[in-house]
């Protein structure tokens, strides 16, 4: 494979468009991926930002869940941002009914665990892999991580909440990187997907 990885971006919900220009920037090719179709080609897969319970269950109408889980399970690199992150989650403290996850990563999570919509905040973050300084975190009703496995790598941290963590293939971050115009944590996930193809 080229050093320019093909890397899809769940397109069901969320901020699929800001996903798509950070990974461009990242010298990535980018493209959205609705139909399990579209799943088998990418090299890389990012499951933007949304609301979770939204993307589990348009997830399994669409069709996309047990492909999702499959590729996963097989290794595909995968990037949650923030309900991404409770997607990849292998558990969620406070699932709504009838969420599912696609799992990946050996965590619990708190859905919302900073608050509303209207207590949303920007914050520098120090993450693990990436150089140059802290990352310009944007806090929109995110989750943070509870626990984690002995296999899964605590990256980053704020106000005493795991806020971004690392598993073999899978990464992923309770803030959203694609809104500040930062994308070094993309360039962090596309060295992820290089490296394995």
């Amino acid at each position: 494979m080229s050093d320019t990885p093909l890397i899809g971006v769940l397109a069901l919900q969320g901020d699929v468009r800001e996903h798509l220009i950070a990974l461009a920037s990242a010298d990535a090719l980018a493209r959205p991926v609705r139909r399990p179709e579209e799943l088998a080609e990418v090299d890389g897969l990012v499951i933007p930002g949304g609301e979770s319970t939204t993307m589990s269950k348009l997830a399994v109408l669409f069709g996309m869940m047990e492909p999702l889980r499959g590729r996963v399970r097989a290794g595909m690199p995968v990037y949650g941002t923030c309900a991404g992150m409770i997607l990849l989650a292998e558990k969620i403290l406070d699932p709504r009914s009838g969420q599912e996850t696609v799992g990946g990563i050996d965590m619990i999570v708190r859905r919302n665990a900073f608050g509303r919509q209207n207590e949303s905040f920007e914050a520098a973050v120090e993450v693990g892999g990436v150089e140059g300084g802290p990352v310009d975190g944007v806090f929109i009703r995110a989750p943070w991580v509870e626990s984690v496995g002995a296999e899964t790598e605590v990256i980053a941290e704020h106000g005493g909440h795991i806020v971004a963590v690392r598993q073999k293939n899978a990464l992923a971050t309770s803030f959203h990187p694609e809104l500040t115009g930062d994308h070094r944590v993309h360039a962090l996930f596309a060295d992820m997907v290089r490296a394995v193809n």
